[in-house]
């Protein structure tokens, strides 16, 4: 297989996935919070229809991801700027059971002392494929692994930047490049790492015009007539980057926004992100013909009330779906931006949102779960309570949800 065709077979595995019982990597086989799966429970608390309860090493907020019935994760031993252990995890979905534990970087102390207390050493999501996984751990490293759990090859010099709050956006798997940002303390870049050896492939600067440069937002692969292009938001613009040697192709400026972390969607021809911080507004992109500066000819619309800090937003059909940091949940004309609803759901969100079988999943950080009807009018179906923590998304599969909190992985089915 020659590399174009290499290149194809991996986007066709990394953006149309919709394998149901398959959730590659952060927000499943899209990258966009929807799943193909049936049967997707609907009800459940701490004790009902929980199959296993399996209590996971350490700390982490990375959403777990899951192949060929095995679920794999991060977590990190030992605390913030003191000596660390970053791991990797697989865990047998039939029964709980920890099948191997792989220590892949120790840093130095000063490594891990910057942290915001929503954060963690190991909240970036791993990628898993049909032969490998990959793990990131954001300034600290980024390495590939076997699905035996043997390290192939690790990174921590090439991509390393300064980071503000620690890490927390995952990679994204592009053809045959690892892509993420290392939108730092200063000078942020993005990065796109050779997958066989770790290399670094290319290092583009973001150019940003905000005074807070960091943010931590996860990379978006889509089609543009015909062409790939990597779409990142970051602070004070949201760019466009090529996959060959990462070029910006355009990019959307929205001033002093920062601290970015809801990962892009894009559906009806439109890209849907939020500036996040400290006045998140929600802009509605066209990237078709957009070159340079398309801040002033490719906005198609914006929305100032309700829109995330930190969860990603979610289209199903015709409507957008997004939950504030506070809890308002809202559903829009995907197209318009006209308001169907917006409804208060309670407590604090930043686990992203999904949907099965025309629902919408909202999960808080209490470890509420509330399950809305998709529709252009408000109605919710339960109110799920696990009674623990949790700021990592659900990962889904036929009959399945698999649920991180902060000590627990927990499978519930119908």
């Amino acid at each position: 297989m020659n590399r174009p065709t290499r290149i194809l077979a991996a986007l066709a595995f990394a953006v149309t996935a919709h394998a149901a019982d398959e959730w590659p990597q952060f927000r499943g086989p899209d990258g966009q919070g929807l799943s193909d799966a049936k049967s997707v429970p609907v009800e459940w608390s701490d004790t009902q229809h929980v199959v296993w309860k399996t209590e996971i090493p350490g700390k982490g907020w990375s959403s777990p991801v899951l192949s060929k019935g095995r679920l794999y994760l991060t977590t990190a031993i030992g605390e913030k700027g003191a000596d660390v252990s970053l791991r990797a995890l697989c865990v047998d979905a039939k029964d709980g059971q920890i099948l191997w534990d792989t220590e892949i970087f120790k840093p130095e102390a000063g490594a891990s002392s910057v942290m915001h207390k929503k954060n963690s050493l190991a909240s970036p999501s791993p990628i898993v494929t049909s032969d490998r996984l990959y793990v990131h751990f954001g300034h600290m490293g980024t390495a590939a692994l076997d699905l035996t759990g043997k390290i192939l090859w690790k990174q921590d010099k090439e991509a390393a930047y300064t980071p503000q709050h620690g890490t927390g956006a995952s990679p994204a798997l592009i053809g045959d490049a690892l892509v993420f940002s290392c939108d730092g303390v200063s000078d942020p870049f993005v990065a796109a790492l050779d997958t066989a050896t770790g290399k670094l492939r290319w290092k583009t600067p973001r150019n940003s015009p905000a005074k807070n440069q960091f943010s931590f937002c996860t990379p978006l692969p889509i089609n543009v007539g015909g062409a790939t292009q990597i779409i990142l938001p970051g602070s004070g613009l949201v760019g466009s980057y090529d996959p060959k040697d990462g070029h910006e192709i355009w990019h959307v400026n929205y001033g002093e926004g920062y601290s970015v972390v809801p990962r892009p969607v894009f559906a009806h021809g439109l890209l849907y992100v939020s500036s996040s911080f400290n006045k998140p507004v929600l802009y509605a992109v066209k990237p078709d013909g957009a070159k340079g500066d398309a801040t002033e000819s490719n906005v198609a619309w914006t929305h100032i009330k309700g829109v995330p800090h930190s969860a990603s937003m979610l289209v199903l059909g015709d409507e957008l779906y997004f939950v504030s940091d506070a809890g308002i949940a809202s559903c829009a004309d995907a197209k318009t931006g006209t308001i169907h609803w917006s409804e208060r759901l309670g407590g604090g969100f930043s686990a992203s949102p999904f949907a099965a079988e025309g629902r919408v999943y909202f999960q808080n950080e209490t470890g509420s779960t509330f399950v809305l009807k998709a529709g252009k009018t408000f109605e919710q179906l339960a109110k799920n309570d696990i009674g623990e923590p949790t700021l990592a998304s659900i990962a889904v599969a036929d009959g399945t949800l698999y649920l991180r909190s902060e000590n627990s992985l927990r499978k519930i089915t119908r």
